[in-house]
């Protein structure tokens, strides 16, 4: 709850909600217009405990063999005392979670490659890897259910931070869910024909910070060849950028029009793409660049008579 009170325990998972991490606390508010009717409800903080609940269903169901995963996105609530920088600090956000389940023994192992491969999933889209860190924490800092846990930190502007947590939670949530519920949330190894509870890699990240990151990495202003003025550019990802394809007619030509139509309904239909043909040709370039459009293609009077139109790369500004 953030406020003080003494730890309770979770009416989740029995677990002991401990200071010094208030933040993480379940957070308890009030539900409806008026505060005489209205229910005490709880927002939950994480979103991993309701695939820890599910976790017999999902076996069952799937017939999956360790190890594997179930990963979940959603809305999570945190008491933050002093929200800010942007959505970097917020009460709610988008919460992603894998919760990856492996044979106890293996978690060592399975750890440090699930760290291996987030970090180069951030690089992969983008982020330079002179901003991004890990950071292993200390003892003192590990949260109750945690063997180990380490951080993949962003270089924002205010400084190093939190991106994403990547924790082996051991078997600390099946047992504790086992011992409130009595249900049996063990896994039955029919190679090694032995029953044990799954021990638990799980990483963790807001996809507020994540968008946040992608958006503070790929923005920058560089001068304009040819212009005594800055140009705004969004160096996304192809695979991240909104639009992918830009289709500029050179001007409203009545000759130029039905063929930019043209080659737009044929791009739409593989990528996402934008018709665009207001104002001149350099400014709807710069207003692509200012969204992270990585092409744009040009069809021009000479399209007309080959069917081939001029490709500009976002980054290098070159014409093909």
């Amino acid at each position: 709850r953030g406020n003080g009170v003494p730890a309770t325990p979770c009416p989740t998972c029995g677990g002991e909600l401990s200071e010094p991490e208030p933040a993480n606390l379940m957070l308890e508010t009030w539900l409806g217009p008026i505060r005489a009717t209205a229910d005490k409800v709880y927002l939950r903080p994480e979103t991993a405990q309701g695939i820890f609940v599910n976790f017999q269903n999902v076996l069952i169901s799937t017939r999956r063999k360790l190890p594997f995963g179930i990963a979940q996105i959603g809305k999570a609530f945190r008491n933050e005392i002093t929200p800010g920088n942007f959505v970097f600090r917020t009460r709610e956000f988008e919460q992603m979670e894998i919760e990856f389940f492996v044979k106890p023994g293996t978690d060592e192992e399975w750890h440090q490659r699930w760290l291996k491969d987030r970090f180069q999933w951030y690089i992969d889209l983008g982020i330079r890897p002179e901003n991004l860190r890990i950071r292993q924490h200390a003892n003192d800092e590990l949260a109750h259910y945690a063997k180990s846990c380490y951080d993949i930190e962003y270089r924002f502007p205010w400084g190093w931070a939190e991106l994403e947590g990547i924790a082996n939670r051991t078997d600390f949530d099946l047992r504790q869910h086992q011992q409130h519920s009595g249900q049996d949330m063990t896994y039955f190894d029919d190679q090694a024909q032995e029953r044990y509870l799954p021990y638990v890699i799980e990483p963790s990240g807001g996809a507020d910070r994540a968008t946040l990151a992608f958006l503070i990495d790929a923005y920058d202003e560089e001068p304009d060849l040819g212009i005594r003025e800055m140009r705004t550019v969004l160096h996304l990802h192809p695979a991240l950028a909104p639009v992918k394809v830009a289709v500029l007619p050179l001007s409203r030509n009545a000759r130029l029009v039905p063929k930019a139509q043209v080659v737009y309904h044929m791009v739409q239909k593989r990528l996402v793409a934008q018709y665009d043909d207001a104002q001149s040709i350099g400014r709807r370039y710069r207003r692509h660049d200012e969204i992270g459009t990585p092409l744009a293609g040009t069809v021009d009077f000479q399209t007309v008579d080959d069917n081939a139109v001029t490709i500009r790369d976002r980054d290098t500004m070159q014409q093909v």
